[in-house]
């Protein structure tokens, strides 16, 4: 009987036959998708200058150049700025100190996030916070610029204010009117005593923001 059907329809019998025996192909989803940056844009912020160094509002800075030094790195000085490579746990850690002044912080993130087409989600923003006490650490995915000008300049900048802070807390110690004498003055005795584990801490956070992912950094180190 099948040999009769081949000879009345040779040609459905062989495309029948075809389609039965081939192989099931199963599509898998992540081989759609991107694969997942590793690349990373780790901003501190500050003012450039010798008489900023060891202001508090250039902790920024300070927390970058601690790593860098920790890990034997160098900064190159670079478009808008100086910036150190960072290779970790195969994770690559773009270290940006921005030389375009505090205020003007923005024009230098969103150009070396186009450049290294680093998506906005592995941005980490390390700035200075008046208003949680001296060390004390408070990670956020997003949220408003606080009054900081670096922060209202990025934001501005990039069109978004989710983007995420590490904010390293330098307290409000000082008189009514001498906020600005406060925060680019120097760290006190008491202060430079207690930076170099602070400083260690910050430099963790930073590995675990690309290791570990936003959530479990925030709940590691927050309010630490």
């Amino acid at each position: 009987m099948l040999q009769w059907i081949k000879r009345l329809f040779p040609t459905a019998a062989k495309e029948d036959y075809s389609n039965n025996m081939k192989p099931e192909v199963h599509e898998h989803p992540e081989n759609n998708i991107e694969s997942v940056s590793k690349k990373y844009l780790i901003v501190g912020l500050g003012n450039i200058g010798a008489e900023y160094v060891n202001t508090r509002h250039n902790i920024g800075f300070k927390v970058l150049d601690f790593l860098a030094k920790k890990e034997s790195l160098d900064f190159q000085t670079v478009k808008l700025g100086s910036l150190a490579e960072y290779k970790f746990k195969g994770k690559t850690f773009l270290l940006l100190k921005p030389n375009t002044y505090m205020n003007l912080s923005g024009k230098a993130v969103q150009y070396w996030m186009e450049k290294e087409k680093i998506p906005l989600e592995n941005i980490l923003v390390i700035t200075d916070d008046l208003n949680i006490a001296f060390g004390t650490i408070r990670i956020r995915k997003k949220g408003s610029d606080g009054g900081h000008n670096g922060l209202k300049n990025i934001q501005a900048v990039l069109n978004t204010t989710e983007y995420a802070r590490f904010r390293f807390g330098i307290s409000d110690e000082f008189k009514k009117g001498k906020q600005v004498d406060y925060v680019l003055g120097e760290w006190s005795t008491a202060e430079n005593e207690t930076l170099p584990e602070r400083l260690e801490t910050a430099a963790e956070i930073i590995k675990s923001f690309g290791t570990a992912g936003l959530e479990n950094t925030m709940s590691a180190f927050n309010g630490k």
